[in-house]
């Protein structure tokens, strides 16, 4: 790959971090009530995208620097723990549907790949937040279990929305990614 390949991949992934980091920054709300701090937004979807077009690797990339950059700005409220979160779940959701869809680019395959991503993402966060809430909210693990019907059901959710549009806009958006 030459340099000015490489360079215009890297504006176009700097372009969908961006983008992501708007997206949260003007969408987010909860869900349910009762658990009002597990907040949805659509920061995933630019990441999706990106996946699709440039792999599972670009995506963790995306993730990673979304994560941060998002936690240090629009997220900052939830420090440490936000942007660890952020990146446990969208990277288990990205290497999954991303790995899946990198075999076979059809409507298919994208359809099984972000399904596989969004189920893998909810059980993820199943033992992250076991592991991790407990050390950075102060709580002990069994008022984590207590709310993990809700922790499931919000990722399951989350991922779900993500990646319906996802599926619905990556086809209009791709050929400007690949040109």
């Amino acid at each position: 790959m030459n340099t000015q390949v490489k360079t215009t991949k890297l504006a176009k992934m700097a372009m969908l971090v961006a983008v992501s980091i708007v997206l949260v920054a003007l969408i987010h709300f909860p869900i349910f009530p009762a658990v009002a701090f597990l907040e949805y937004d659509p920061a995933d979807i630019p990441i999706l995208i990106g996946t699709f077009a440039f792999g599972p690797v670009a995506g963790i990339l995306l993730t990673v620097v979304t994560s941060v950059l998002q936690g240090v700005t629009v997220s900052a409220a939830s420090g440490a723990y936000g942007i660890i979160m952020h990146v446990i779940a969208t990277a288990t959701l990205v290497l999954v549907a991303g790995t899946i869809y990198r075999k076979e680019k059809t409507k298919k395959h994208a359809i099984i790949a972000l399904a596989a991503g969004t189920l893998a993402m909810g059980l993820m966060m199943i033992a992250a937040n076991m592991i991790v809430t407990p050390f950075f909210m102060g709580v002990t693990r069994e008022v984590v279990w207590s709310l993990m019907p809700f922790i499931f059901l919000f990722n399951l959710l989350k991922a779900g929305i993500n990646s319906v549009v996802t599926f619905l806009l990556y086809k209009r958006i791709s050929p400007f990614l690949h040109r």
